[in-house]
C-alpha cells in the first residue's frame, strides 16, 4: 500500500483545508484497516476516493493561484 505525505499546511481556501483534512481522514483509514485481512478492496475503492479528492483540490490549487496571479 502506497504511503502518503501529508502536508502540515497550505496556503489556500477553506475548501482546500476541507480537501487536505478529507484526505488525511480518508489516509489514516487506509492505515487502519490494512491490518485487518480480506479488506483489499476497501482499500483500493478508499484509495479512488483519495486521487478524488486529490484531482479536486489540485484543481482548487490551480484556481488560486491563478486568481493570485490575475491580481498582481
Amino acid at each position: 500500500m502506497k504511503l502518503f505525505l501529508r502536508m502540515a499546511s497550505e496556503a489556500g481556501t477553506k475548501e482546500c483545508y476541507a480537501l487536505l483534512k478529507a484526505k488525511a481522514n480518508i489516509e489514516e483509514a487506509i492505515q487502519v484497516i490494512v491490518k485487518l485481512k480480506h479488506t483489499e478492496h476497501i482499500q483500493q475503492q478508499l484509495l479512488a476516493v483519495h486521487n478524488q479528492l486529490e484531482g479536486m483540490h489540485e484543481l482548487k490549487r490551480r484556481v488560486v493561484q491563478s486568481n493570485a496571479e490575475s491580481s498582481i
